[in-house]
């Protein structure tokens, strides 16, 4: 087997080496949000209101619950396989490799069958008005037929990121972005399609960045090849995997089960109002990309010095990523209220809209530093395979806690704020109980303590 071209974050400066890592991961991110957000802009645009309420809001919110849950297994995929290039054992890493993309076709057939069956049925469970479902019914399906593609990317991706190549995914993004743009403009604002044309572009530049994943896989010249007759299951290497991806997965989900309940409650208060939180959703992707990035930054790290042995390192990468998410966090606070509004009237120009989207913007920016430390902690923690005890803080700090809000307090109080309010108290009691977890009965410190493992 030749040796892995890809760097090595097992020794070098710990912040170039995450920025390093990072950046990549963050363009990548912009991009992949970019042809979602192409979708929402140029079908605002064109279509109206109406069907900028139809590819976001509750459609949005009921494909990132699936692909989320997916994009959290994959990273327990790339947990293991971080952990085994730490440790240089290439034999296991080209058997998780296999492993993974079988399981991702497999897992991608299915729900894209099961999904474009019950897309009407979730639809009306989620209080869609009816003005809205002739448009959210079709894209939502073509959506769902074409996700296969979409879950073989993201583990693809996955993979390479595992291995410190976070450069490779971004160049697929740029492509299938600019595809999906081309493709918008041709089929909504040319020929008419409305939001279908929006679903079919987005699932078709999904298509290409799939095949080009599985390209640059198979032409690999280390233990990430990917040998496509040789694809199967090993079902030792993927139960650890599936062990700390479904933790993460039941995390990512349970997230999205109280967003849809959350997006439940905002189609209760009129187009407008799913219109303005449909664009919010899309310009707030600027701190969730950067956090988020930041945090896989931090697993992958994690993970390569955890397979190494290398304690020191690991603290301190946990310590150098949360003084990056500071500074980051900083700086896109301070673009969205410098260009919030601005940035709304990309999606519309409905005076309405652009009122009850800024006030949402303006009341939710001051909230985002309170969810720095769920991202860095439980991406260190993820990184030597503790994914568990931390899914269960997510659990009753996140999901249960907006639950109980969305089901105590909007009856009470319905307006848009006392929903927005579900976000910040909820971020707040998940970071203490990270805080706690972390310095007191962590398998993280126990092992930067006494080397239990």
């Amino acid at each position: 087997m030749a040796k892995s071209k890809s760097p090595d974050m097992t020794k070098g400066n710990i912040t170039a080496q995450l920025l390093l890592f990072f950046f990549p991961i963050l363009l990548g991110t912009f991009f992949q949000q970019l042809y979602n957000t192409a979708d929402a802009v140029i079908v605002g645009q064109n279509v109206g209101k109406l069907g900028l309420a139809a590819v976001g809001g509750t459609t949005s919110t009921l494909i990132n619950l699936f692909i989320g849950i997916f994009v959290g297994l994959s990273s327990g995929f790339s947990v293991i396989i971080s952990q085994h290039f730490g440790a240089k054992n290439h034999r296991l890493v080209s058997e998780c490799v296999h492993t993974a993309i079988m399981f991702s076709l497999i897992v991608g057939i299915v729900v894209s069958i099961l999904g474009a069956i019950f897309s009407k049925t979730m639809l009306s469970y989620m209080n869609v008005p009816e003005d809205i479902m002739p448009m959210a019914i079709p894209y939502l399906q073509i959506y769902f037929l074409g996700l296969a593609p979409n879950l073989i990317y993201n583990m693809g991706a996955g993979l390479l990121r595992a291995v410190s190549d976070s450069k490779t995914p971004l160049i697929f993004l740029i492509i299938s972005c600019f595809i999906n743009i081309i493709l918008d403009i041709l089929l909504i604002k040319y020929m008419g399609m409305g939001v279908v044309g929006a679903a079919v572009a987005t699932v078709t530049s999904q298509v290409v960045s799939a095949i080009l994943v599985i390209v640059v896989l198979s032409r690999r010249k280390d233990a990430l090849r990917l040998f496509i007759r040789k694809l199967h299951i090993n079902f030792s290497e993927l139960r650890k995997m599936v062990s700390i991806g479904t933790a993460a997965g039941m995390q990512s989900a349970m997230y999205t089960i109280a967003n849809i309940l959350i997006q439940a409650s905002i189609n209760t208060l009129g187009t407008d109002t799913i219109a303005a939180f449909t664009a919010y959703g899309k310009i707030d992707t600027l701190f969730w990309m950067t956090i988020q990035s930041l945090g896989i930054s931090v697993t992958t790290f994690t993970g390569q010095n955890f397979g190494y042995g290398n304690k020191e390192r690991v603290k301190k990468g946990i310590i150098h990523g949360m003084i990056l998410s500071v500074v980051i966090t900083g700086i896109v606070m301070l673009l969205l209220k410098l260009f919030g509004r601005s940035i709304y009237t990309l999606f519309t120009n409905d005076k309405s809209v652009l009122d009850i989207g800024t006030a949402m913007l303006n009341f939710m920016v001051v909230a985002f530093p309170t969810y720095i430390t769920i991202e860095i902690f439980s991406g260190s923690l993820r990184g030597i395979g503790d994914s568990w005890i931390p899914m269960i803080m997510t659990a009753s700090g996140v999901c249960v806690l907006r639950i109980r809000w969305i089901i105590v307090m909007v009856p009470k109080y319905p307006n848009i704020f006392t929903i927005l309010w579900a976000y910040p108290l909820s971020w707040i009691t998940t970071s203490i109980l990270f805080i706690i977890y972390m310095f007191l009965f962590s398998k993280m410190r126990r092992w930067l303590k006494d080397n239990i493992y």
